[in-house]
């Protein structure tokens, strides 16, 4: 029977055969129900107090679930629901089906759907928030919908591989995609993701290919490319076989190109690209600038209200019976006609604020025809000041307050904010010696007593931790970036030396206040990622650590959109902001969409939007509180950091990012 059941009277059932999840999934999952909403019944048994055990459907209970907390649901929402009779074995049965027959979609489908969604007029950024993706991925999906037809259809019947896939859209030529995969079909043995990526790059150019229409036959030949051609091949389908000069002399003509239009349309920049979109790496770090369609002119009300006129006059024909088949025909060809010149008129550029286009900028990107494309989105820098409608667009932050229970934070976003911590206390670690020397001598001193329940606080053994991401660095961080520069400044004459004995006899030379540095260094180098929160990520003792130095972490992070807003959900953000400056700030943004909210967060946190002396202040002094250092007193509103025991501390934490690392 199928029934409407209240979320709250959902339980989990005992008996659900599912034990382990995935945390990427479920955020997938739970973005997907917050834009589509509910496409699946769960599977639930009456149980005592007038419960539902849910045996088929706990993960998308618990989604549901996260987002009433999130308030996106309410948490009396309706729940279609299939109730199950009262017994057990039919029960796990049903659960068991339910989770065993489940088949994931072919990532040909799945590239299928997202160009059905961008070509309904979705950018990627939505297909990406909409079903809980990075933006990487669904570019790359929608990669797989350029291959060629045969590729395409071999990826849909799992004749080959993702990889394989992947590989072949190394090149956008789907002419030479075709001819590889012909290639590699008839061959004796199956070839591997780099052989296919070899062969597709090292082919030809058809005539017929973007780049190749763009610099033009004579402009090619003239630099010295090469053309061959067969008996029946024509300009379309002549091979072009210099690809790389091909790519060389395209590049340049899209450059000439871009800078020739910044000039004309009065921008700072056009960035060119030979895709024929822009990719997430080409708009990483700007910030979309809001812009509006001009105007209509007094000319084109005109024209409108009389393309209205004989819409319908020609529409009268169409609902006549009598009218004749030759004027059904003609009539639907003309309102064809006006319906595509009213869509001309009204689909007009948008336009940018005057005080904005100096330093704002576009992307040119290279359509398929080879026609160098203006994309109607205009960038800027994130430090642009941008004013809109509503005064300002600002940027706002997240906040955590003590006795409020706040969204939570994704994996990837607490490694990277843990990171990040544990490289202001290492740099504060690596400024004193003397601290180095005693956190060094008291941890081995003390291993013998290390309770194995705990994570121990360093790798004090000279290792160096290799960090929750590989390959992550903030770069733009000052507490990186300071930490980097100390590390310059090391004496290394030391290392010319032939083994380790003649290295050492070296070291013991250098003056006290080298090896002294060398000491903080390695010390410091050695704290693993941390952040106040329960979990894996807490340490206690780096708590304590932060907490008697006195580290103020607002001076040495900052919230942006780029490392923080846009990674957590809507609600973090709007709590951070009622957190700061109380109800009256917060509703001021609470219909702002998402990405617009983000951006805004960034400047209210940095202390760049127009409010309150006293929010502004704290505003500036917010850190998420796993950021912080547990034990630590509350931040002053005058941003003066408490003093922390004069025995324990030799720097002043409020000297700037440089006289520290000095």
């Amino acid at each position: 029977m199928i029934k409407s059941i209240p979320l709250t009277k959902l339980i989990q059932s005992p008996r659900n055969v599912r034990r382990h999840g995935d945390p990427a999934a479920d955020s997938e999952l739970k973005a997907s129900i917050a834009a589509h909403g509910l496409l699946q019944n769960l599977i639930v048994r009456p149980a005592a107090r007038g419960k539902f055990e849910v045996e088929a459907g706990e993960r998308r209970r618990c989604a549901l679930l996260a987002l009433a907390e999130e308030k996106v649901l309410p948490k009396g929402y309706e729940v279609t629901c299939l109730v199950l009779e009262d017994d057990v074995e039919i029960a796990v049965e049903t659960s068991l089906a339910e989770n065993f027959h489940r088949l994931a979609m072919n990532p040909a489908d799945e590239a299928q759907a997202f160009a059905a969604l961008i070509d309904a007029g979705a950018s990627t950024e939505d297909v990406a928030r909409r079903f809980g993706l990075t933006v990487r991925f669904v570019e790359g999906r929608l990669r797989l919908a350029t291959l060629a037809p045969v590729v395409f259809d071999a990826l849909a019947s799992g004749e080959i591989t993702l990889d394989l896939a992947k590989a072949f859209g190394a090149t956008s030529d789907q002419e030479i995609q075709a001819r590889v995969y012909e290639q590699a079909s008839s061959g004796y043995y199956a070839p591997s993701a780099d052989s296919i990526r070899r062969m597709v790059l090292s082919g030809t150019v058809r005539g017929s290919d973007a780049r190749a229409r763009l610099v033009g036959r004579e402009a090619y030949i003239a630099a010295g490319g090469r053309i061959e051609r067969e008996l029946f091949d024509d300009d379309d389908s002549e091979s072009w076989v210099d690809v790389a000069l091909l790519e060389t002399l395209a590049s340049e003509e899209m450059e000439r190109r871009a800078k020739a239009l910044a000039a004309e349309q009065g921008l700072a920049w056009v960035k060119p690209t030979l895709d024929a979109y822009a990719s997430h790496d080409l708009v990483e770090g700007l910030i979309r600038l809001p812009a509006e369609p001009a105007p209509l002119t007094d000319a084109e009300l005109a024209r409108l209200d009389e393309l209205d006129a004989s819409y319908d006059e020609h529409a009268a024909i169409l609902e006549d019976e009598d009218s004749a088949e030759e004027a059904i025909a003609a009539a639907e060809a003309t309102i064809e006609a006006i319906e595509r010149e009213c869509q001309d008129i009204r689909a007009k550029p948008p336009e940018l604020a005057p005080e904005l286009k100096a330093d704002a900028g576009m992307i040119l990107v290279l359509s398929r025809d080879g026609t160098p494309v203006l994309q109607p989105v205009f960038y800027g820098e994130r430090d642009i000041e941008v004013v809109g409608d509503d005064d300002v667009v600002e940027v706002v932050a997240s906040v955590f307050s003590d006795g409020k229970r706040r969204a939570a934070l994704s994996k990837r976003l607490v490694d990277e904010l843990a990171m990040q911590r544990r490289d202001v206390l290492a740099l504060h670690v690596a400024s004193d010696p003397g601290l180095s020397l005693d956190i060094m001598v008291f941890t081995l001193a003390d291993a013998d007593t290390h309770d194995w329940r705990s994570r121990a606080a360093t790798t004090l053994r000279g290792g160096v931790p290799a960090g929750p991401i590989v390959g992550f660095e903030a770069k733009d961080a000052p507490a990186s970036a300071s930490l980097a520069d100390l590390r310059s400044c090391l004496d290394e004459s030391w290392r010319s030396g032939e083994d380790a004995s003649s290295r050492f006899k070296m070291f013991r030379t250098l003056s006290d206040e080298s090896r002294a540095a060398w000491l903080g260094f390695v010390v410091a180098r050695t704290l693993e990622a941390s952040l106040n929160m329960p979990g894996e990520r807490q340490i206690a003792f780096q708590d304590h650590l932060g907490s008697a130095i006195g580290i103020d972490m607002a001076q040495w992070w900052r919230p942006t959109a780029a490392n923080y807003f846009d990674r957590v959900s809507k609600q973090v953000i709007l709590d951070a902001l009622t957190d700061v400056g109380g109800l009256e700030l917060s509703s001021r943004f609470a219909s702002v969409k998402k990405g617009d909210l983000a951006m805004s967060a960034e400047r209210v946190f940095a202390g760049t939007y127009i409010t309150e002396v006293e929010v502004r202040e704290r505003a500036l002094a917010w850190v998420p509180e796993v950021m912080r250092f547990a034990d630590q007193p509350e931040i002053p509103a005058d941003n003066e950091a408490q003093s922390p025991d004069a025995d324990f501390v030799a720097n002043d934490d409020n000297q700037p990012p440089s006289e520290l690392a000095a």
